[in-house]
């Protein structure tokens, strides 16, 4: 039930939800939906900024796969998940889709909730979960992890090359570049 309440209370974020449409620059609220989602979900905060990264979606975005199905919104979920996510959050599944769609603080729950998941069913093998986050198919997970990887590298390298002004010693987390 506390994780229920708390997903509720990232729904409603006080500063109002990040809807489509709105100035990019909520960073406030941003980093507040990733930074609880993490906390919710016992994840880093940084694995979150990641997956946003690579899955590159956006507010409003619904992207067509191959295989029929569509993801959507910034951490691109996939439609599969409508059904649980409807039913975790106590909501229609319709009212999920427009969720996962318009809202940033619901669809980064979501997709901590799914990567929680993964790596509950990888038993705490880190990097298996983070691939089961995108498949369980052998090559389509090797692709994937290849990605976050990359992205994993090009983070790590804008850290290292930050103004020296910037404080490095203390976490940080980026905002997703989209």
């Amino acid at each position: 039930m506390r994780g229920v309440a708390l997903a509720a209370a990232l729904l409603a974020v006080a500063s109002g939800p990040v809807k489509a449409g709105d100035a990019p620059d909520n960073q406030a609220t941003i980093r507040g939906c990733i930074t609880g989602a993490a906390k919710l979900y016992r994840l880093p905060p940084a694995m979150l900024v990641i997956l946003l990264n690579v899955e590159g979606g956006s507010l409003g975005r619904v992207s067509p796969n191959t295989n029929g199905t569509v993801d959507i919104g910034p951490i691109q979920v996939n439609q599969i998940w409508l059904l649980e996510i409807a039913a975790h959050w106590s909501a229609t599944i319709s009212d999920a889709y427009k969720a996962l769609r318009d809202n940033f603080c619901a669809n980064v729950e979501a997709g901590a909730w799914i990567l929680r998941r993964g790596l509950d069913e990888a038993r705490d093998n880190f990097w298996e979960g983070v691939g089961y986050y995108h498949s369980h198919t052998p090559e389509h997970k090797s692709r994937y992890l290849r990605d976050v990887l990359r992205e994993v590298l090009r983070l790590r390298a804008l850290v290292e090359t930050a103004d020296t002004s910037t404080r490095l010693d203390q976490p940080q987390v980026i905002a997703p570049l989209h």
